[in-house]
Order: C-alpha cells, then sequence, then structure tokens
C-alpha cells in the first residue's frame, strides 16, 4: 500500500487483472470442459442423474472408509467419538446411494434444490465483487447465479415429476452456463493488458 493510497484498491484490482490476464488459457479450458458436460447431461438427462447419484454414493462410501481407518488409528486425538460418527454416516450415506441410485436420486434432486439456491446467492455476490474489482464481464456470473435460483424454482415447481430428470438436466444447465461464464472471461481476460 502506498502512503497516498490506504485501501490498496487499485493495487489489488491490478494484482487481479494480471492473475486473470496470465491464467486465461486455464479459465478457458475448464469452461470448455463444463460445456461439454453440461452438454452431455442435458442430452440424457435420467443419465446423468443416476450417474451423478452413483458417483456421490462412491465419493461417500470411499472416504467414510478413509475417515474410519484415519479415525481409529488416532482413537487419543480430541474430537474422536464426533469423527467416528462422521465417518460412518459418509459410509451410511455413500451405501444407501449406491444401493439404490434411483432412490439417491430423489434424495438428491432435494439437495440439489438447496445447492442451486445457496450456489446462486453466493455467485450473485461474488459477481458483485468481481464488479468491484472492475474485472470484465462480471454480469456473466450475476446471470449465472440468476439462472441457479431459478433453476431451484423450476424443480421445485415440477415435484414431484420433476425427480426422474431433474438432477441430470439442471446439473447439465448449470454446468453449461457456469463453463459459458468462465469462457467469456478468459476470452476477455486473454485480451486485457498485464
Amino acid at each position: 500500500m502506498s502512503p497516498t493510497n490506504p485501501s490498496g484498491l487499485p493495487d489489488l484490482t491490478e494484482a487481479l487483472t494480471k492473475s486473470l490476464h496470465d491464467h486465461w488459457r486455464m479459465f478457458l479450458t475448464e469452461g470448455i470442459i463444463l460445456l461439454i458436460l453440461g452438454t452431455a447431461a442435458i442430452v440424457v438427462p435420467p443419465l446423468a442423474g443416476i450417474a451423478t447419484t452413483i458417483l456421490l454414493g462412491w465419493l461417500f462410501l470411499i472416504g467414510g472408509i478413509v475417515g474410519l481407518v484415519s479415525t481409529l488409528g488416532a482413537r487419543q486425538a480430541p474430537g474422536f467419538v464426533w469423527a467416528l460418527l462422521s465417518s460412518l454416516v459418509a459410509v451410511i450415506a455413500g451405501g444407501v446411494l449406491l444401493w439404490n441410485p434411483l432412490e439417491g436420486l430423489a434424495t438428491l434432486t432435494y439437495v440439489l434444490i438447496a445447492f442451486f439456491i445457496a450456489d446462486g446467492v453466493l455467485i450473485i455476490i461474488l459477481a458483485i465483487t468481481h464488479r468491484r474489482a472492475l474485472s470484465g464481464k462480471w454480469e456473466w456470473m450475476l446471470f449465472n447465479g440468476i439462472i441457479d435460483l431459478v433453476l431451484a424454482a423450476v424443480i421445485i415447481s415440477g415435484l414431484p415429476g420433476a425427480l426422474s430428470w431433474a438432477l441430470g438436466l439442471l446439473v447439465g444447465i448449470d454446468l453449461v452456463f457456469g463453463g459459458a461464464a468462465l469462457i467469456a472471461m478468459a476470452l476477455d481476460a486473454r485480451k486485457a493488458s498485464p
């Protein structure tokens, strides 16, 4: 911070702009991958929903088993009982999702509603923060956050019939808009002078 600039905001803005410019290819690649995955999920939403359920089941199961092993290896650590219970819950959740992916799909649809609401609000806040930092294409982030909130409303309005298609389709839409936002920001950052 300079004595004439006690807030340091221009220095932060310059650092953010330089970082975006230096790493625009990484953001562009991530955006393209998200766009491709989102399109695939939109084309076959039930399959994408079941695949998501199975993937999450395995993640919970493996994470719970690793947690059990590490917790049992540190029995004297503070919070042993809570860590043990947390690991058991992860193992049980993973087992349930893998045992019956269709029921898990219904449960995950309700979790997805909560995710879209929370993610939408946080992305809108992030977009406003980017606007203040003068980074380009913050409007895309704002639009992405609004889309998340709209998607949550669409699922809620379509229940219970939405349980079979909502997870795959809406995750696909979210990935497409997230990928498009990253692509737009990356291309804008590429043009910016470092």
